[in-house]
């Protein structure tokens, strides 16, 4: 089967990778040439473990290419997947104009069926939008279908998460499209993989109420952390009591200084507005949005306390900079966020971070040093901030880390150091709910 993916982002690539592997004969557009002529040349455009590995093996097998040439594209493939952009609008509903100048390209490349299929998070109704464009933009009656199938794919363990997924979900009118995309999934049977066969809409709204959900676990336990701190209770022990209970399960439940990405912070926003929309207040998610952005300033006030009255010409360093481990990905970073708003109280900050150096200096308000390693960022600092929990900040020589600071303060966001630990040695230690 050949099948098109539009959008080499970091859905779109992912996942044209990983139908390749499949053995699936697979072509990613995108409009951008230099990140075209980027793939072509073997190099990713974006950081996540193991893809460069499988994009090159799946290139090599002939299976993956890239081009920007979309009509051609279109009119080789059975299946088309739309992964474009859909980026919130001021109001924080999801822009579609992407959407929308896929769907019109495409009706102008109609040349035989097709099956649509939307991999972008979009609101309720997006496949009912695709149907008219393509139908009203087509030159030939040509037959196709749009269906959805939604990503639920985690930065960092992408690839994992595609090949070994908890289910996929197909969402379509027609049997014929529903039999196309299992027939492109098939290779997941072999690990009994379940499957969710609904209506598009139903689909469309599922990725929303998963996001929603968790993003809610976690600010809720944000909240409950910053009343373990006032009670003199370990927000671990609680988290550990509450996740052994299986209808709620230990995921999530991690304190720290809220979420970010390119997906949670949207999703929130955009499920709300949907709901008011059709004249509905979602007040869980959107009291979950809002403790989100409380908690950043928490974290700061955290610092400030710490640091004295004033932060003005204190200098502080920043371990990790992402929004969570193993990816380059620093949209709504939590870290990036507290990094400014430290920058704002007259702070001076040296930093570092594993993969998000690059990014990271686009979306700083006022320069800062960027170090090359943990220990150049704690050199001479007033203290030591943990702000994304990557693997080799959990095994720092704390010994080494103290000598270097001006002064032993260590304020972990991401709670993981032991605090009596901490404390043993010497460090005036500040975590999360404990």
């Amino acid at each position: 089967m050949n099948i098109c993916v539009i959008g080499t982002g970091y859905v779109g690539l992912v996942t044209g990778t990983c139908f390749a592997d499949f053995g699936v004969n697979v072509v990613c557009v995108d409009k951008d040439a230099e990140k075209i002529a980027m793939l072509n040349r073997g190099d990713i455009p974006i950081y996540e473990p193991g893809l460069k590995e499988l994009v090159h093996k799946n290139v090599g097998q002939k299976r993956l290419s890239f081009t920007t040439d979309l009509g051609e594209s279109i009119k080789k493939s059975l299946a088309i997947f739309i992964a474009v952009g859909t980026p919130p609008r001021d109001d924080g509903s999801a822009d579609l104009s992407y959407i929308e100048e896929v769907a019109g390209t495409i009706a102008e490349n109609l040349n035989g069926y097709k099956v649509v299929v939307t991999k972008s998070t979009v609101p309720v109704g997006t496949g009912s939008l695709i149907e008219k464009i393509i139908e009203k933009g087509q030159t030939g009656s040509h037959k196709f279908d749009v269906a959805s199938n939604p990503e639920f794919l985690r930065e960092g363990s992408a690839i994992e998460d595609f090949m070994r997924p908890n289910r996929v979900v197909v969402g379509a009118r027609s049997s014929q499209a529903i039999a196309i995309l299992k027939d492109l999934y098939s290779p997941l049977y072999l690990i009994e993989t379940p499957f969710i066969v609904t209506g598009i809409e139903t689909a469309e709204l599922i990725k929303y109420a998963s996001n929603a959900f968790l993003a809610t676990k976690i600010s809720f336990i944000n909240e409950m952390a910053n009343i373990c701190e006032k009670v003199g209770a370990d927000i671990h022990q609680v988290a550990k009591g509450m996740g052994l209970d299986k209808r709620i399960g230990p995921k999530f439940l991690h304190p720290g200084p809220g979420y970010g990405g390119s997906c949670f912070p949207k999703d929130t926003m955009a499920i709300t507005k949907i709901a008011r929309e059709n004249g509905y207040t979602f007040k869980i998610v959107e009291a979950t949005v809002e403790v989100n952005e409380r908690q950043r300033d928490i974290m700061v006030e955290k610092i400030k306390k710490v640091m004295g009255s004033s932060l003005r010409g204190k200098k502080i360093g920043v371990l990790g900079l992402t929004f969570k481990p193993n990816t380059d990905d620093i949209r709504e970073s939590p870290a990036i966020d507290i990094v400014n708003k430290l920058l704002e109280e007259g702070a001076l900050i040296s930093a570092y971070d594993p993969a998000g150096m690059a990014n990271s200096r686009k979306a700083v308000n006022s320069p800062i040093a960027f170090c090359n390693d943990e220990y150049e960022v704690a050199d001479q600092s007033d203290a030591l901030v943990i702000a994304t929990e990557w693997n080799q900040f959990r095994k720092l020589d704390m010994a080494r880390i103290k000598n270097m600071l001006k002064t032993a303060k260590l304020i972990d966001l991401r709670n993981v150091y032991d605090p009596a630990g901490m404390k043993e040695m010497g460090f005036e230690y500040i975590s999360v709910g404990r």
